[in-house]
């Protein structure tokens, strides 16, 4: 099989030389300088890095193809040239077989089997279009052209070629696995509820935080030129938030509770909504509003149209018992749980993701985020519902979140009844350099140091030092035990998308 990749005897190189003689009978022309010029500029894969430069410049679809398309171009270069060259070493077409105009010069001195222009071509054209089809469609032709040259050129036989393109296909196939595909979002889902109409604020009563992160001076006159019938009370450095929002709810003639803050004053505002009995109108105040975003109030005008239409819908809340003090049993705290928690290395990833996320994008910021926070995490060991574990996440969400990964970011239903339970385990041999490894080739949702499931209720146990909780952002130090349960349909909350 080698003598005859070598020296030609069989039919492959019959059909090669063939081949090359039919190029070589085509006129001289414009197309010579441009496939000449096209096979240069893909050298080293320097067209493909340019190219996905330019679309990394563009957040979404364009920033992610062109991660994917390197991906495979990377895999399909270091095949290429570490191994099947080395393993099927072949002569390259003699000058005298092509017009000397047309000669690439100089001539490669490595293996003509397989073409490395070639595989890279087709790796990062096809990885790009997995993700991204129409872009995909658009490189194609760029793509033919590089491989195509090779042949023009004199720098491989059509065999090479057709081998090399072939691995480009393996190889974006591959990194498929490692990069998948997000599956789509389900459609946003709302049960309504009943409310009353408050367009003008009569009835509403609203708790304002002057805390919150992107209160103003000009916040309250806001609010009450847009809800002039509302009784609005400010919440200033000192006060006690949860005295002031229940003062709000008690407030006579109250029929909806409204709040302005972020998650965690929202929170507050949903147990006092709940314990009195009212719809709660979202006011998004925060810095992140997670919650409001999730019922589509992550402006005042969306929230506005809710409260005049009295659009609702129900949404469930999780519950926490924490206990804390000697085996759990000297306090117990009783939280709320609009969003998330989390215990581990999670906060710290999700921070630096943020800051990163505006000079980088997305996709990027997370991969940095997540070698930084990783390459110097500890793992914490507990029990999680009776089962011992060593990890570094374990993240609870109060309903389902996509995409099902490490990255969750919306959550289309609001009452599923479930837990979203998301651990990343240290247990595995050799479990931080499987990790590195998932967040370098961007595939932590799919490894083995990986587990998703749901369930409706989970417990936790601190074995050795009490805990640090985040609950919806808020740290709870000292935890020794806690019970996460979902409450159905705990709470009405204005939506527009009811």
């Amino acid at each position: 099989m080698l003598s005859m990749l070598r020296w030609g005897p069989g039919r492959v190189a019959r059909l090669d030389r063939a081949a090359v003689r039919a190029v070589s009978r085509w006129p001289e022309g414009p197309h010579d300088a441009v496939l000449k010029n096209l096979s240069e500029a893909a050298t080293n894969g320097k067209l493909w890095f340019a190219i996905a430069g330019v679309c990394a410049a563009f957040p979404g679809k364009p920033r992610n193809s062109a991660i994917h398309g390197l991906l495979a171009l990377g895999v399909a270069s270091a095949v290429t040239n570490l191994g099947f060259k080395t393993l099927l070493p072949r002569t390259r077409p003699l000058p005298e077989l092509l017009p000397a105009f047309r000669f690439v010069n100089p001539q490669p001195t490595s293996s003509s089997m397989p073409s490395g222009h070639s595989a890279s071509a087709v790796a990062f054209t096809l990885g790009v279009a997995l993700v991204n089809p129409r872009l995909g469609v658009f490189l194609a032709p760029v793509a033919a052209g590089v491989a195509y040259s090779r042949v023009h050129t004199g720098a491989h036989w059509p065999s090479d070629v057709v081998l090399g393109s072939a691995i480009g296909v393996g190889a974006a196939l591959l990194t498929r696995k490692w990069w998948p595909v997000r599956p789509p979002v389900p459609a946003t889902d709302r049960s309504p509820a009943d409310a009353p109409a408050v367009g003008d604020g009569e009835g509403l009563s609203i708790a304002v935080n002057s805390l919150g992160g992107s209160y103003s001076p000009e916040t309250a006159t806001q609010l009450r030129d847009i809800f002039p019938k509302a009784h609005i009370s400010m919440i200033s450095e000192g006060d006690d938030v949860v005295a002031e929002i229940q003062a709000a709810a008690r407030r006579p003639g109250t029929k909806a509770l409204g709040v302005w803050g972020g998650d965690g004053t929202v929170g507050t505002a949903a147990a006092a909504a709940v314990e009195h009995d009212l719809p709660l109108l979202v006011l998004p105040g925060g810095t992140l509003n997670h919650f409001a975003r999730d019922v589509d109030a992550r402006s005042l005008e969306g929230a506005l149209k809710a409260a005049k239409t009295g659009a609702a819908a129900w949404t469930d809340l999780g519950h926490v018992s924490a206990g804390r003090g000697v085996e759990g049993k000297d306090e117990t705290a009783e939280l709320i749980m609009l969003n998330t928690a989390s215990i581990g290395v999670y906060p710290n990833l999700v921070r630096r993701r943020e800051r990163l996320q505006p000079a980088m994008g997305k996709p990027l910021a997370g991969l940095v985020a997540g070698l930084r926070t990783f390459g110097a995490a500890t793992p914490t060991t507990l029990l999680i519902n009776g089962v011992r574990h060593k990890l570094w996440i374990l993240y609870i969400g109060r309903g389902r979140y996509y995409p099902r990964d490490l990255a969750p970011l919306t959550r289309p239903v609001l009452d599923d009844g479930v837990l979203d339970i998301r651990m990343v385990t240290a247990d595995e041999p050799f479990a931080r350099l499987r990790l590195l490894w998932a967040v370098l080739t961007g595939t932590v949702g799919t490894s083995k140091v990986t587990h998703l499931s749901e369930a409706a209720e989970v417990s936790i146990e601190a074995s050795g030092e009490p805990l640090v909780i985040a609950v919806d952002g808020e740290p709870l130090p000292g935890v020794r035990t806690a019970e996460f349960t979902v409450k159905r349909r705990a709470l009405r909350v204005y939506s527009p998308l009811s």
